[in-house]
């Protein structure tokens, strides 16, 4: 399945110091996936492309932190 956000479950060392995370996350943006900017590329309007931050529909990443993840929000 597709999406942008990626986990990983990092090394864990028998005497850290600290407590560990034991699985972290991370954003692409969704132009890594994206070779060439094909012909007739759908776009928001301006306003909508205002508060977006992107002309481009398939660029449109939003971004979540890690208090929304907390309290339920799901971003995929």
């Amino acid at each position: 399945m597709f999406t942008l956000y990626k986990t990983y479950r990092p090394f864990v060392g028998p005497f850290d110091p600290c407590p560990p995370i034991r699985v972290k996350s991370f954003s692409t943006p969704p132009n890594l996936y994206i070779g060439f900017q094909p012909n007739n590329f759908p776009q928001f309007t301006p306003m909508e492309a205002l508060r977006a931050g992107t002309l481009w529909k398939p660029l449109y990443d939003p971004y979540y932190n890690s208090r929304e993840l907390a309290k339920g929000g799901n971003p995929l």
